[in-house]
């Protein structure tokens, strides 16, 4: 029996990245997957391959910075695939987008998804809530190069780094509030991974390896690393865990 069996999941930025190999995960491990994302065709593209591997899937558009799309989310995947256990806060931007759209998807997209999931898996007896925080969520970040005096800062400077450690502090609050109700709600910390997100600044050699030198163990990591930490989260083998910020990070946040 696969640890993730009889299990329904809602999974936000499904379509790419971290999501997508997450969703293919959990389904690998018997869940039923919801895919959810702003790009719909990726969150079919998705849902279509899990079904290609003989899992269940099915595929929604989703805005997360709209409160009642997420509420909608949720109530969704219940109804469409039967129930609802496992609820992954994933979706996100990079920190080009500005002040009020980072904040807007990476901190209040993962607070609707936990206002309005923790206690819909209350009511049902329990479940499983991830969220995507970052090492942004742990410590500062620095770039490749420095800011001089007198320099510009960019627009929405230090929303990332804000956002992520506001979804490093949900968790643990969320946690607390409802760890007596059977729901377990944790997030991870992925350090710099091969996605989308960060694929403009990997194609410069000279960003790439300082990226990489940011990780003791000196690689970028891989989506299907932050999906395996996440399907274990998921599951009863994390039975006696919740409120933690889990580093996935090559050793980033250990120098």
């Amino acid at each position: 029996m696969a640890r993730l069996d009889n299990r329904v999941a809602l999974i936000t930025g499904a379509g790419s990245g971290i999501g997508r190999a997450s969703a293919i995960r959990m389904a690998s491990e018997g869940a039923a997957v919801m895919c959810a994302d702003l790009d719909e065709d990726g969150a079919q593209g998705t849902a279509a391959t899990i079904a290609e591997h003989g899992g269940k899937a099915a595929a929604m558009k989703l805005d997360v910075s709209a409160e009642t799309e997420v509420k909608d989310a949720i109530a969704r995947t219940a109804s469409e695939l039967g129930n609802l256990n496992i609820i992954y806060n994933n979706a996100g931007v990079g920190g080009g987008f500005g002040w009020d759209r980072t904040i807007a998807v990476n901190l209040s997209g993962v607070y609707y998804g936990l206002l309005h999931g923790a206690p819909f898996l209350a009511e049902r007896g329990g479940g499983a809530i991830i969220n995507t925080a970052s090492v942004a969520g742990l410590i500062g970040l620095v770039g490749v190069q420095p800011i001089e005096l007198g320099q510009p800062l960019p627009e929405g400077a230090g929303a990332y780094v804000a956002a992520k450690h506001g979804v490093s502090g949900l968790t643990k609050q969320f946690a607390i509030t409802f760890a007596r109700m059977n729901v377990r709600v944790n997030a991870i910390a992925p350090g710099y991974i091969e996605t989308p997100m960060i694929a403009i600044a990997s194609e410069d050699e000279t960003a790439r390896r300082f990226l990489e030198s940011l990780h003791p163990m000196g690689r970028l990591g891989q989506a299907e690393e932050i999906a395996a930490a996440a399907a274990f989260l998921a599951s009863d083998d994390a039975s006696f865990i919740t409120g933690i910020v889990l580093p996935v990070d090559g050793g980033y946040t250990s120098r």
